[in-house]
C-alpha cells in the first residue's frame, strides 16, 4: 500500500505488486481440444473471443474493481482508506479471525484494496497473469487458484501476526496474483504441451522474472518508512501456486476429464491442508 503511517491509525498492509516485470505477453492460443488435451493450439483471436477465452480473469478483475467502487460509494476514501474502512469491508484482521472467528475474512480480503493506486496495479498485474494462466487451467481452475493461494497468503500472514503478537489489517489480491505466478513457473515446464518449447521456456522465464523482481522490490521495502507491503502474503501465495501444480502437470495432456478430475483431487486436498492450518494457527494464540 502507499499510505503514510500515522501514530493514531496504523496503516493497513497492502500486498501491491508494483508495475514492474510484467511476464511476456500470451501468445494467441484457445483452449481446445487437440490430441486428446484441453489446452492451447495457434489461433488468431478477436477482442470479443478473447473475452470468452478467459471470463475468469475478467471476473475476478471485475468482482475487485467492483468491490472497489462500492467502497467508494460508501464514502471510503478511494486513495486512503482506513483501517477500520477496510475492516469494514471484508479485509483481513488476525483478532478479529482467530478472536472473533470471522475467518471468511481470508478469503473476503483478497478482494479489498487499500486505495485505487493498490487496486490498479494488481488488477495489471491480475490481468497479465491470468490471461497467460487460464488457457492452462480453464476458467474454473484459474479462479481456485486465486482463491486457494490467496487465502494460503492471508494464513501465513496472520501466523506470523500471531507468532509476532500483532494484530495487522491486510487487504489485496496480489497474494492470489503470485499464487497464479507460481503455479505457471510449474505448468509451463511441461514439454508436452502442444506449444514449441522455445516458446514455453521464453513464457517460463519472463514469469520467474516477474516473481523475483516483484518479490526482490516487497522485501526491500521492510526498509521504507511510508509503505506497508505484506510480504509474507505473497511469500504464502507463491509458495503455495508451486506447490499446487506439480500435481497437475502429468494430467494436462491425458485429456479434458482426467485432467478437471486430478484438478479436483488437487484443490480439495488444498482446501484441506488449509484448514488444518487454520487450526493450527488457531492453536497457538
Amino acid at each position: 500500500m502507499t499510505s503514510p503511517r500515522s501514530t493514531s491509525d496504523p496503516p493497513p498492509q497492502g500486498e501491491i505488486i508494483p508495475p514492474l516485470g510484467r511476464p511476456e505477453p500470451v501468445p494467441d492460443y484457445h483452449p481446445t481440444e487437440v490430441s486428446g488435451s484441453t489446452y492451447a493450439e495457434p489461433a488468431r483471436r478477436s477482442r470479443r473471443s478473447e473475452l470468452f477465452a478467459a471470463p475468469a480473469t475478467y471476473i475476478l478483475v471485475g468482482i475487485n474493481v467492483a468491490v472497489f467502487l462500492w467502497m467508494v460509494f460508501s464514502g471510503v476514501s478511494f486513495q486512503s482508506p482506513t483501517s477500520a474502512n477496510l475492516v469494514h469491508f471484508g479485509a483481513n484482521s488476525t483478532s478479529r479471525v482467530l478472536i472473533n472467528g470471522e475467518w471468511y475474512r481470508l478469503l473476503t480480503a483478497i478482494f479489498v484494496h487499500v486505495g485505487w493506486i493498490h487496486l490498479a496495479t494488481n488488477m495489471w498485474c491480475l490481468w497479465n497473469l491470468g490471461m497467460l494462466g487460464e488457457p492452462l487451467l480453464g476458467p474454473l481452475g484459474l479462479a481456485a487458484v486465486y482463491v486457494l493461494t490467496g487465502v494460503a497468503g492471508n494464513l501465513l500472514s496472520m501466523a506470523i501476526n500471531v507468532l509476532q503478537n500483532h494484530d495487522e489489517v491486510g487487504a489485496g489480491a496480489s497474494g492470489a496474483v503470485f499464487g497464479i505466478a507460481g503455479i505457471l513457473i510449474v505448468l509451463l515446464s511441461n514439454r508436452k504441451l502442444p506449444i514449441p518449447w522455445e516458446e514455453l521456456r521464453r513464457l517460463r522465464r519472463s514469469v520467474i522474472q516477474f516473481a523475483a523482481l516483484n518479490l526482490v522490490i516487497g522485501g526491500a521495502t521492510i526498509f521504507v518508512d511510508v509503505i506497508r507491503i505484506d510480504n509474507f502474503a505473497h511469500i504464502g501465495g507463491f509458495v503455495s501456486g508451486l506447490a499446487l501444480g506439480p500435481a497437475l502437470v502429468p494430467r494436462m495432456t491425458s485429456g479434458r476429464e482426467r485432467y478437471l478430475g486430478r484438478q479436483k483431487a488437487t484443490f480439495a486436498l488444498a482446501a484441506l491442508v488449509l484448514a488444518l492450518f487454520g487450526y493450527l494457527i488457531s492453536s497457538l494464540r
